[in-house]
Order: C-alpha cells, then sequence, then structure tokens
C-alpha cells in the first residue's frame, strides 16, 4: 500500500507561526491606541467598546474604505510604512464630515504569503493613524490566502466607528448663500486618483528616487500619507458652528463638496485662492490633463472643506491655524441658477 505523504497548513502555504509573530509585533502598537471606552485588549473573538457616558443621545457613525491602487506603488517601490494611515485616514476623516468623533478602528490585511516585516510595518501606518485621530486600534484580520494574491502583495480595508451628539449631527442643511468655504490644505494625493498618477508615471518614467520637491524625490511625494483632520475640527466644532463638512477624495472637489449642499446652494471655489503643490502641476503637464478633470479626480491640494457663516470665517480660520492647519479661505455659497453644478471652480 502506498505511503500518503501527511500534510499540514505549512504545506498548503499558510504559515501559522509567521501569523502568530505577527501578532505579537502588533499588540504593542495596538495597546499605544488605547483610549477610554475601550473593554479588554486584542486577541478575543470580538472587540469591545463602551460609548463615553459624556453623550447624552449618542448617534453611532460608521464608514468603510481601502487604499486603492496607491498600494500598487507601495509594491512597486517597495514602501509599506505609510499606507496604513491611508487606510486610517479614508474612513475616520469621513465619518467626521458628520460631527463625529472616532472611537475605534479594526483592519483586514489580505496576502497570498504573509511577511511578517511588511505586514507589521503596515499595521504600524495603522496604529499612528489611530493615535493622530485619537481612535483606538481594538482589533483586525490578517487572511493569508495562498494562490489569492502574488507574493509580495496585498489588500487592505478599514472599518471605522465614531459618535456625535444627536442634536450636533452635521449635514449641511443649515448652508446658506453669504456663507463662506474654507480648505485645509491636503498632505499631497492623499489615496485617491492612483490609477491616473500610475499611469502618467508608467508613461513619462521619471527617476522616482531624484529629488523632486525640495529635498523630497518623486516617491516621498506620491506615497506620503493622507493627512488626519480629526483633532484640530473637533477642536473648532467647540468653538464655531460649522455648517458643513466634505472629505475630499475621489471626485475630487466638484464631487465631493456637492454631496454637502442644500438643492439650492453652489459652492464657488477660486482655484487661485490656494496654492497647488507641485505634485499636482507635474501630473497636469506630463498627463496634458484638463484643468476640470484635475478637479474632478485629485484634491489639488486641499483635503477638507468646511463651510461657515461669514462672520465665523476669521475666528475659525484662527483657530485651524492655531490647530496646526493651512488653511484658506477658497470660496463662497450662493443661489444655484437653474441645474448649473453645485460646485464651480473660477
Amino acid at each position: 500500500m502506498t505511503q500518503i505523504t501527511p500534510l499540514s497548513y505549512r504545506d498548503a502555504g499558510v504559515d501559522i507561526d509567521a501569523g502568530d509573530a505577527l501578532v505579537d509585533r502588533i499588540k504593542p502598537l495596538a495597546r499605544k491606541t488605547l483610549r477610554e471606552g475601550v473593554l479588554g485588549g486584542i486577541g478575543g473573538f470580538g472587540a469591545l467598546f463602551e460609548v463615553p457616558k459624556r453623550y447624552r443621545e449618542p448617534v453611532l457613525v460608521s464608514g468603510t474604505d481601502g487604499v486603492g491602487t496607491k498600494l500598487r506603488l507601495a509594491f512597486e517601490l517597495d514602501r509599506h510604512d505609510t499606507v496604513g494611515q491611508d487606510l486610517v485616514a479614508m474612513s475616520v476623516n469621513d465619518i467626521l464630515v458628520q460631527g463625529a468623533e472616532s472611537l475605534f478602528f479594526l483592519d483586514y490585511f489580505a496576502c497570498g504569503k504573509l511577511h511578517v516585516d511588511t505586514a507589521a510595518a503596515v499595521v504600524g501606518g495603522i496604529a499612528r493613524g489611530c493615535e493622530l485621530a485619537g481612535c483606538a486600534l481594538i482589533g483586525g484580520e490578517t487572511a493569508e490566502m495562498p494562490g489569492m494574491y502574488p507574493d509580495g502583495e496585498y489588500d487592505l480595508a478599514g472599518f471605522a466607528v465614531g459618535v456625535v451628539e444627536k442634536s450636533r449631527i452635521i449635514d449641511g442643511s443649515t448652508i446658506r448663500p453669504g456663507d463662506v468655504v474654507l480648505g485645509l490644505a491636503s498632505s499631497g494625493a492623499h489615496s485617491n486618483g492612483y490609477s491616473l498618477v500610475r499611469k502618467i508615471i508608467e508613461r513619462s518614467r521619471p527617476d522616482m528616487n531624484a529629488k523632486f520637491d525640495g529635498e523630497r524625490s518623486l516617491a516621498d511625494v506620491v506615497m506620503m500619507p493622507t493627512r488626519i483632520y480629526v483633532r484640530p475640527v473637533l477642536q473648532l466644532m467647540g468653538k464655531v458652528n460649522v455648517k458643513g463638512m466634505a472629505h475630499i477624495t475621489g471626485g475630487g472637489l466638484l464631487e465631493n463638496v456637492p454631496r454637502v449642499l442644500p438643492e439650492g446652494a453652489v459652492a464657488e471655489l477660486e482655484k487661485a485662492a490656494w496654492p497647488r503643490p507641485k505634485l499636482f502641476d507635474w501630473l497636469q503637464a506630463e498627463g496634458n490633463v484638463a484643468e476640470n478633470e484635475m478637479h474632478r479626480v485629485f484634491n489639488c491640494g486641499i483635503g477638507m472643506v468646511i463651510v461657515v457663516a461669514a462672520a465665523d470665517a476669521g475666528p475659525a480660520l484662527a483657530e485651524l491655524r492655531a490647530g496646526g492647519e493651512a488653511v484658506h479661505r477658497i470660496g463662497r455659497i450662493r443661489a444655484r441658477q437653474g441645474d448649473e453644478a453645485q460646485t464651480v471652480v473660477v
């Protein structure tokens, strides 16, 4: 009778010991993100969180997202320490738009073969993003799936939950003509438009390691992590009546700002009102990208838009600048004429 060779999970391509080693690397990173409300630690079947008692009528706000094809550049450049912050930023900035304080975050990391150092670098970025947002990294999933992804590649997804007082939900319904539009500077392309970024890089074939913007290389600039706006904006909300906000992600200014405007309102933005980072000028020139397309794909230097009453614009600018933000008065709200677009850049 033929002897059947015994098989193990490792023979099938799954390394349980590597998974355990990664968990050991993650635990101290997660501990640094702990905050009020966390009950228990990482390793249970479910993560427990108690909503802070200072909320009288708490409403939970959730958001989920990924990093998109920016990951492809991470693989090609072998830079894995910033995409974790991108992952957190995409969700916490989204739920901030409705006035939510971020409470906790969970991540999903999937790969074909688990490389502990790479995964630990990614999760280190996730933990750093959670610290910046003031939310706890309280759980996640690492899935090693042989045959599903090429060796050296992975995918990411994240899920954030926040809370807002029911009476203080921000939905844009009080925005009126005469209100002022403020723009918080982005750190770069954030995590959007990277299919076009990659296409332009592929065609122009630049030296990714040559100096591009000051001392920073093009690789540095395109991999710059998404800015997290949570703390300064929450601080602002305690001082000024914020009428509406828009996180400028896929769709750029032209498609994200209208999402928070009443039907009869238009945001008229002046492109000369803020400095456009060199990256976007380079992308437009190398890709021969039309101006309208630039504002429909990229953030073009503005990562978060805030709408306030004209009387509150000065105090809001001062508060945000005191919190370390580069912020500009980029436009105004006016009445809509017919069926014109709800956001225009002039």
